[in-house]
């Protein structure tokens, strides 16, 4: 009225209770890096995070896994699968390898008996498009051996291969299964006198479930083994007069209680076939030394061209037991100080291993053999045992259960094969190793190591190592008493991977017990540690804090950065760029193509094995992005953008992402491809007891 406004009655204005909209609460601080890295959360600078991606299982994708998921399918017949293994190779997809390579419908010897496609319009009619690229043969300047097949064969005629002395000779890969000696395998009529005759010494020729009576009270009786007999003599490799191996095979029995080309699986039942008595080997159960033994002479240079191998003989000749060499006179491998890289299941495979010693890695190592199934001349298992020259410092890794099986293993490796150094696994977790004896098992029976450490390192004159965890079960270590022993027995090396089996990787490696471990080693057994590096800092702080520790073995660090060798020998933590990180995919790719093939087969492989390697790279995080450097490998990353888009899609951990990056360096995936990882790699803090 006074022009002065009444007040507001607020209160008719007030919400209730009910409509309150509530006020927003005060957002707590972000926790500090410290904070984080107590909880293991990798401490990514505040500006790269974002929100955890949405993945709900309510769209339809994921009904649709769901309901697939359930599907029961249909279990195939043995003859069914035989059946459509050999309708999908008379098809057009399967083209004779001889017609492709020369692109001749008449280069195929055995002409229509083939049981391969000769249908050459059909299959350029429906093979999938060139990739972009070049050939990787006609890179290292060889001829392609995949002719039409090869999915760079546009590229073919820019290179033409003219054979110059004055042209360096290109790397190449050795210890390839010739395909007498997987023959004779099969048919069990190959001899290990060598080995035979060293478990005569140790009181193990009895039949294979012997023992000595030190051992009847801890081991088992032994399952029947495979090839050769326990009572052969050992030889020295003389010029002697020798007899055709077609007279070894018609005087020998042939058993096989299966087909080995039936067996697909990498790891198999560790059980030995059955096997008939051989009547070569009662040519040595008598108190004569002589004896005849088939015998490879494998002339293998790493420097030079591979020497072609001699044929398969039996060789007469005389033993003399006098020439066993002590076990001073071993060939020894000086392990202190060089950078190994750990044998690694699946993602340990060769063209792996060349990123890795591009990237620094003085020795590397084959991924894990298991004994039997190189004895029964599995393909896929001698697949294992390839090695690139490039590799200077070479060994394999084999695991077996019984002393006569890896005697055995050890020789024919020795034998037929070009590497430094034997390691005996005896520490692998894997179920299907354990339950049968093998791997970690070992652990609790220490006279069953015995006979295997002291029957490998007196067959072969190449170093035996072994490589072992704390202990069996967790609390329980007993490495420790045993490391002394590791040396009498024969063993030059041991590595100690610092977890027991029970524990698996829920909990970091007990490096304080890896170094009580050398410290009670003798002054000429070489002990390396292993578990948990993942940057030169830890490397400096291992090697630096045991003295008698002579290096470590580097495993899941080198799967997630392989440039962690030139971290450690450059001194630096490299803020390495998605560029770069890229480019050694590319080479990833081009050693894969080279060693598995570059026509779709070939190509499909390195995809699997890349992508199984890409579940691990992922953990990587930038040096860039942390506020505390370096990275620990038991961190959890958490959702961030990287620094551009590329470096963005490398941190996730999907594995749609993974197949976009494989198809940005081998093209689209065939239609209805899928992938889950073999490994659980996100998996950082489960504890996986099983």
């Amino acid at each position: 009225m006074n022009g002065v406004e009444a007040p507001v009655a607020t209160a008719a204005f007030e919400p209730s209770s009910e409509d309150a909209i509530p006020l927003p609460e005060p957002q707590a601080a972000p926790p500090n890096p410290e904070e984080l890295v107590a909880k293991a959360i990798a401490p990514v600078k505040a500006e790269f995070l974002r929100p955890p991606p949405s993945r709900s299982r309510s769209d339809g994708a994921g009904e649709k896994n769901s309901v697939s998921s359930n599907v029961v399918k249909e279990k195939k017949s043995k003859r069914q699968l035989k059946r459509e293994r050999q309708q999908e190779q008379k098809s057009a997809t399967h083209i004779c390898s001889e017609v492709a390579k020369l692109g001749k419908v008449d280069a195929c010897r055995y002409g229509a008996k083939c049981r391969f496609s000769h249908d050459l319009d059909a299959y350029l009619a429906q093979k999938p498009a060139d990739l972009e690229g070049t050939c990787p043969f006609i890179i290292v300047k060889e001829s392609c051996p995949y002719g039409l097949t090869c999915r760079f064969a546009s590229t073919h005629s820019e290179g033409v291969i003219v054979e110059d002395e004055n042209t360096p000779k290109q790397k190449f890969e050795i210890n390839g299964l010739n395909k007498d000696l997987q023959r004779l395998l099969w048919k069990n009529k190959v001899s290990f006198p060598k080995s035979s005759a060293q478990l005569k010494l140790l009181g193990l020729s009895g039949g294979y479930g012997s023992k000595t009576n030190s051992d009847a009270n801890q081991e088992e009786s032994h399952p029947d083994s495979v090839n050769g007999s326990s009572n052969v003599q050992e030889h020295n490799d003389n010029d002697m007069p020798c007899t055709s191996v077609s007279e070894l095979e018609s005087s020998s029995t042939v058993c096989m209680d299966k087909d080995p080309l039936d067996d697909e699986s990498a790891i198999d039942d560790l059980r030995p076939s059955k096997r008939a008595k051989n009547p070569i080997d009662d040519k040595f159960n008598s108190s004569d030394i002589n004896g005849t033994c088939p015998v490879e002479k494998d002339s293998v240079k790493l420097d030079g061209q591979l020497e072609e191998k001699q044929n398969y003989s039996v060789c007469s000749v005389k033993l003399d037991p006098s020439l066993k060499p002590h076990v001073r006179e071993k060939k020894l491998i000086d392990f202190r100080g060089k950078l190994y890289l750990a044998p690694l299941t699946t993602v340990g495979n060769l063209p792996f291993r060349r990123v890795c010693r591009a990237l620094g890695a003085d020795i590397t190592c084959g991924e894990m053999a298991m004994c039997t199934n190189l004895l029964q001349g599995q393909a896929s298992e001698w697949a294992l045992l390839r090695r690139h020259s490039s590799e200077e410092i070479f060994g394999v890794q084999i695991c077996g259960s019984y002393p006569d099986t890896v005697a055995r293993t050890v020789e024919l490796i020795d034998r037929e094969c070009a590497v430094d150094f034997i390691d005996i696994n005896m520490g692998c977790p894997i179920d299907i190793v354990v339950n049968r004896g093998a791997g970690s098992s070992l652990l609790t029976k220490p006279m069953r190591m015995k006979g295997i450490i002291q029957a490998a390192s007196g067959t072969v004159d190449q170093p035996i190592t072994v490589k072992v965890r704390t202990g069996y079960f967790e609390g329980r270590n007993r490495i420790d008493s045993l490391i002394s022993d590791i040396k009498t027995w024969g063993g030059t090396a041991v590595t100690i991977h610092g977890r027991s089996r029970q524990q698996r990787y829920s909990k970091l490696a007990d490096w304080e017990y890896i170094n009580l471990c050398a410290s009670k080693a003798p002054d000429n057994l070489q002990v390396l540690g292993n578990g948990d590096i993942f940057s030169y800092h830890d490397w400096n702080m291992h090697i630096s804090d045991c003295s008698k520790l002579s290096s470590c073995m580097v495993g899941r660090g080198a799967l997630i950065k392989p440039w962690i060798f030139t971290e450690i020998k450059e001194q630096r933590d490299w803020d390495i760029s998605s560029t770069e990180r890229f480019d050694i995919l590319k080479d990833f790719v081009r050693f894969g193509l080279q060693h598995w093939g570059s026509d779709n087969k070939g190509v499909e492989t390195t995809r699997h094995f890349m992508l199984e390697w890409l579940s691990y790279t992922c953990r990587y995080i930038p040096v860039g992005l942390l506020d505390v450097i370096p990275q620990r490998i038991n961190w959890r990353p958490p959702s961030y953008y990287g620094r551009n888009d590329l470096e963005t899609l490398m941190a996730s951990d999907s594995a749609a992402d993974w197949i976009r990056i494989s198809e940005m360096l081998l093209g689209k995936v065939p239609e209805g491809f899928s992938f889950a990882p073999k490994h659980k790699s996100n998996a950082y803090d489960r504890a996986e007891n099983g």
